[in-house]
């Protein structure tokens, strides 16, 4: 028994070392394990540096054993972040964001690139991201009820701790969408383009700034 779990540690310690130390041999599937790329292949692909790579997935690896994560276990992981409201409906928008595989399940490199581009990247990148957040059917526009839906899941995961705190979430949500949408839809047909969320958001400089703060210092 002993040595079967020696046997085990020894593998996991392998894939570990290998993977994030950027040998080939790291890069070998264990069982029905997901293979990640090499260190040297994320670091190049990503805007993260080697270290900061092997911490992120460290902790990927803590989570999701497996190296692949579905929906249930992605909101699972997002909850911890914000105990204070129900996370769970915006963990699943943001989780369609990634998702890429017919299984429906995303690896820790589309985990990465997400973070990278979401974190690390430009200012264009972040609002097409953002942009991907709030069009839910993928036609590549957004309409009013599709930001309601999206901004009303944000003030349900941010609970109690929204100042000043919001008694009903979907009431203040709509509110709020009701208060922007038209200022964002410039040609006033109903829905909101990528090229309309740019040059909204542009205008902004609050909103700029914050966007600065989605970088993740490891």
């Amino acid at each position: 028994m002993k040595a079967r779990k020696s046997r085990e540690k020894k593998g996991e310690l392998e894939e570990l070392g290998g993977v994030l130390g950027g040998s080939t041999a790291g890069a070998l599937a264990l069982g029905g394990r997901h293979k990640p790329e090499e260190l040297s292949t994320l670091a190049a692909n990503t805007r993260f540096s080697r270290k900061e790579i092997q911490l992120i997935y460290r902790g990927f690896k803590q989570e999701c054993p497996t190296g692949l994560v579905d929906e249930e276990a992605f909101k699972q992981i997002f909850s911890q972040f914000f105990p204070q409201g129900d996370a769970s409906q915006y963990a699943h928008y943001v989780f369609n964001t990634m998702k890429r595989k017919p299984s429906g399940k995303i690896s820790f490199e589309e985990f990465l690139t997400i973070l990278s581009k979401v974190s690390r990247g430009s200012v264009e990148e972040k609002l097409q991201w953002i942009f991907g957040l709030y069009d839910l059917d993928g036609d590549g526009l957004i309409s009013k009820e599709e930001m309601l839906d999206v901004v009303g899941s944000i003030y349900e995961m941010l609970g109690r701790y929204t100042q000043p705190q919001i008694v009903e979430p979907h009431l203040a949500a709509r509110e709020h969408v009701d208060r922007i949408f038209h200022l964002m839809d410039a040609n006033k047909d109903g829905v909101v383009t990528i090229e309309e969320l740019v040059q909204w958001c542009s205008k902004d400089e609050q909103l700029l700034r914050s966007l600065d703060t989605l970088d993740t210092v490891l």
